[in-house]
């Protein structure tokens, strides 16, 4: 009676970086075929992953179906072939845990090039044992090859992948795409020379029928707010190639999800490619970026949004957490809605993340903001008020100590870069007859690479206080704008509109505190923390309802 043949399927894998004749595809399959046929064995499914990476089964089609036909029975197979351990996976946590799944439903693996039968009672501590070197081998190759880009961003050559917009790739190098570049350079001047943000930059281009050429890498024919971000913030259009602006960190709690994380820390070497964007435009883009870091543009409130003047600002009594704008309905007694009412209110008097607040109180919206622009008014309205708000105008700041530190750096970044010109032109003229010239060469590149550290941090010092001169600057025109609004507060707050009453309050006050409980007149107002220097010491105000004075609040400057 002729024996029945036992079913196997075939599994074969091949890494983008490892297309070399031994392990591609048809190798692997020619080679597990003739030891089906030596063994008489029967295939009866095969399995392909092609350019995938043995860093985890994830992500595997061809992997992942023959494992769900394993569990089903489909075929009733005996065993697993596949070339080598490496080619089945190289996380020894997937291998072994894969590899207990398929013996729970009576299938053994074999590695053909290894030698190893899961199966024999040797087999599954060789695949415990190979599958943890194949790990460890995997994770040198990724070092090997990072190291290798390392070097390459060193020399300022692109490290591979899609050119940036604006760019080109010709023979591996990056060259100008002028049809691209056009808006990148637009993009620049609008951010550099106005206001405008990035949301504001990609508003205009489409008005101005600017589209982004669609590429391989993005077919979207606008520019996003974001993309316009990232294009602002890379200094390949400086002529510049940086390396591990983004660095893939595994995620906390995962074995095999990974995700990309912004570095602070990371290498900036000067291109062989040519700068789209000046030293002057890219500087000034930069002290931008960083005194903008915290701001957020304003695009477009919901449609019947009610804007809360104070909300954040009242500082509860109990918690200290800012109070929260809120909406209550009242309804008739036929169910017909009858009126909305808003609320401030503590938004952990329901519990929150854990906390729970006892003020429970809601007040009324018109209360608070109307006695906070009355004390306001009646402080603007104090001829010594505005005398000093006149004073205060067009009074100059002082930058001196930050001119000083940016004027210091400077020096050293001249410095650093004619000691770079210099270890530059000594390498030049190295004579690599020399029997030391290695050594030497190595010696040159280890203090060029220091060279370019240095200039990174000095560079991205002189940003920080540039950006930090600016914010004074700005602030100081703010202020004065300020004063100039506070003078004429009584007059200008009727005109304005709730947008526009609440960004006047922020920029103004730093705090408000209340009372816990209404007051016997029935104020709940009980100070007010200006952020600007607007009065020169604690001063008195009143509230008034009719002709008697309700309450008394404490306006204090800010510290």
């Amino acid at each position: 009676m002729r024996k029945e043949k036992k079913k196997v399927y075939i599994y074969t894998r091949v890494s983008t970086t490892l297309q070399i004749d031994g392990y591609s595809l048809e190798a692997q399959k020619a080679k597990m075929k003739a030891y089906a046929d030596f063994n008489d064995y029967e295939i009866v499914g095969e399995y392909e992953d092609a350019g995938k990476s043995g860093k985890s089964i994830e992500g595997r089609v061809a992997f992942t179906q023959m494992m769900q036909d394993i569990k089903s029975g489909k075929d009733c197979v005996s065993f697993v072939l596949v070339y080598k351990l490496s080619r089945f996976a190289r996380n020894a946590a997937d291998v072994l845990s894969t590899l207990q799944v398929m013996q729970d439903f009576g299938v053994n693996l074999i590695c053909v090039e290894d030698g190893i039968d899961s199966s024999k009672d040797a087999g599954k501590l060789m695949i415990s044992i190979l599958s943890a070197v194949a790990e460890i081998e995997r994770e040198n190759i990724r070092a090997q090859s990072m190291e290798g880009r390392l070097q390459k961003a060193r020399e300022g050559k692109w490290n591979g992948g899609f050119a940036p917009y604006g760019y080109q790739l010709v023979d591996g190098e990056l060259q100008i795409n002028e049809e691209e570049a056009y808006a990148i350079r637009v993009i620049f001047d609008k951010y550099v020379n106005t206001t405008m943000g990035a949301n504001s930059i990609a508003r205009y281009l489409d008005n101005q029928g600017i589209k982004k050429i669609p590429r391989q890498n993005g077919k979207n024919p606008l520019f996003s707010a974001s993309l316009i971000t990232r294009i602002l913030k890379n200094p390949i259009y400086n002529g510049k190639i940086a390396y591990g602006r983004r660095r893939t960190e595994k995620k906390h709690g995962t074995r095999n999800e990974y995700q990309l994380v912004e570095q602070d820390d990371y290498l900036v070497a000067d291109g062989i490619h040519e700068a789209i964007i000046s030293n002057e435009v890219w500087e000034a883009a930069q002290i931008k970026v960083a005194s903008q870091a915290k701001k957020y543009e304003y695009l477009h409130k919901p449609r019947g949004t009610t804007t809360h003047l104070l909300s954040g600002l009242i500082k509860c009594p109990i918690c200290g957490v800012g109070l929260l704008g809120n909406k209550s309905v009242k309804y008739k007694k036929d169910g017909s809605k009858y009126k909305d009412f808003f609320y401030y209110g503590c938004k952990h008097r329901k519990k929150v993340r854990g906390h729970k607040c006892t003020f429970n109180k809601q007040i009324r919206k018109e209360i608070l903001d109307g006695a906070v622009a009355e004390v306001i008014t009646k402080l603007v309205s104090n001829p010594k008020f505005a005398r000093l708000m006149q004073e205060k105008i067009n009074m100059k700041v002082d930058t001196s100590n930050i001119d000083n530190e940016i004027e210091n750096y400077e020096n050293e970044l001249r410095k650093s870069n004619l000691l770079k010109s210099k270890i530059l032109e000594d390498l030049d003229n190295l004579d690599v007859e020399d029997k030391y010239y290695s050594r030497i060469k190595e010696d040159f590149e280890n203090r060029l690479y220091k060279a370019y550290d240095k200039i990174e941090v000095i560079e991205r010092s002189l940003i920080d206080l540039k950006a930090k001169r600016r914010n004074i600057e700005a602030e100081k025109l703010t202020g004065d704008n300020i004063y100039k609004i506070l003078i004429y507060f009584d007059k200008l707050y009727d005109l304005m509109n709730d947008e526009e009453r609440r960004k006047l309050m922020e920029v103004l006050i730093e705090e408000i505190e209340i009372y816990q409980d209404k007051q016997p007149n029935g104020q709940w107002l009980k100070s007010i923390t200006f952020k600007l220097p607007i009065i020169e010491e604690d001063t008195l105000i009143g509230l008034e309802n009719g002709t008697h004075v309700e309450c008394v609040v404490l306006i204090e400057k800010k510290v």
